[in-house]
């Protein structure tokens, strides 16, 4: 059992800071609405083709009271509901709109961070000393958005990018939410680990298996504790449970990869069932690399067998990965190569790098597959 500690961390997390999370409501979709007045209303499904395997890049409010969500198989969004509306994305339409919004956030302050087309932090902290409120703020982007481009933003208040973030998420659509500096560890005792920055799947389970669930159990354990299970992030999981969160609103921040990875409920034996998971991933991914701006020349593969032991495999491509047959084609053959003979699957990645600029005049950008 882990000692009892209830002090919070030492960290140097300026509770002056002001940060608006800014999210685009269903972005993808919402646009579609827009211009398509007759969908308004309507389940619409935007992402691959659900008679081959196209996965779901985002979808309407409407299509989620199914239980649509993005990254699930296209062709199951269709079993849910037969009469949505299933539509190819028009990356150029995102773009488009997406760089009318951020020239907006830019008017506020420059310290904007671009998360993917449709979100970003904004630290206002500098307006808030001169008199203004982040609340105020907050309330202005969204009506300015709104009448801008005619779609709907929600948007976090807080005092550090992982509170304003949770924030965003917690009256969607069309919310507005606040987390004060004297709230914040109070909402935080209270929040799943599941829902903390930087835990994933298979790192909510092994807090779990320790017993922690909320971010009040986190607190009862030193981080000299936690280091052997989860090393150098055990220092930063510790912060983020009394609602610490140092990390600087950034306006430029090059990537050198970007990826994302699932572990299942029951590990996989079949080839195909783990090549199509591999290319949801592929194509979630993608999406987020399209929000960047970005394509990339290096393509790898994850896999963790059931023992626990872990293969990667890695793949370039000049010209870069721009489309879906040439990804299924490198995911097929990494596969192989990463495969061992009757050894079962309990987790798989996709991770994209050597990223550069996207070229301008591309016949295709990377697709969902």
């Amino acid at each position: 059992m882990a000692a009892q500690q209830m002090h919070p961390p030492e960290v140097d997390d300026d509770a002056s800071r002001r940060i608006i999370h800014v999210d685009m409501d269903a972005f993808y979709a919402a646009i579609e609405q827009r211009d398509q007045p007759q969908l308004r209303g309507q389940p619409v499904v935007v992402g691959g083709d659900p008679d081959g395997r196209g996965v779901v890049a985002t979808c309407s409010y409407e299509a989620r009271e199914y239980g649509i969500h993005s990254a699930m198989p296209a062709a199951r969004a269709r079993r849910l509901c037969p009469q949505a509306v299933f539509l190819r994305p028009r990356f150029d339409a995102y773009h488009r709109e997406s760089a009318r919004i951020f020239a907006l956030l830019r008017e506020y302050t420059p310290l904007v961070e671009p998360l993917a087309l449709d979100e970003a932090y904004l630290d206002v902290s500098s307006l808030c000393q001169e008199g203004a409120t982040a609340t105020g703020l907050a309330r202005e982007i969204r009506a300015r958005v709104r009448e801008l481009t005619g779609l709907v933003a929600s948007a976090g208040v807080s005092y550090n990018k992982f509170l304003a973030k949770l924030a965003s998420e917690m009256d969607k659509p069309d919310g507005l939410r606040v987390i004060t500096p004297r709230r914040g560890a109070e909402f935080v005792a209270a929040l799943p680990v599941g829902r903390f920055h930087g835990v994933g799947r298979a790192t909510e389970a092994k807090l779990h298996r320790l017993g922690i669930r909320t971010g009040g159990d986190l607190r009862r354990w030193t981080v000299e504790q936690l280091r052997p299970h989860f090393g150098v992030r055990a220092a930063y999981f510790h912060q983020l449970a009394w609602g610490a969160d140092p990390r600087p609103v950034t306006s430029h921040r090059p990537r050198k990869s970007l990826g994302t990875e699932t572990t299942f409920a029951r590990d996989l034996h079949d080839r195909a069932e783990m090549l199509e998971a591999l290319e949801a991933l592929a194509s979630r991914a993608g999406a987020s690399l399209h929000g960047r701006g970005l394509e990339a020349h290096t393509l790898t593969i994850k896999v963790r067998f059931d023992d626990f032991r872990r293969v990667t495999r890695s793949r370039r491509a000049d010209p870069p990965y721009t489309g879906a047959e040439p990804i299924r084609r490198a995911l097929g053959e990494l596969l192989h190569r990463a495969l061992q003979p009757q050894r079962p699957v309990r987790l798989l990645g996709v991770t994209y790098s050597a990223l550069r600029p996207a070229g301008r005049g591309e016949a295709d950008q990377l697709e969902l597959i």
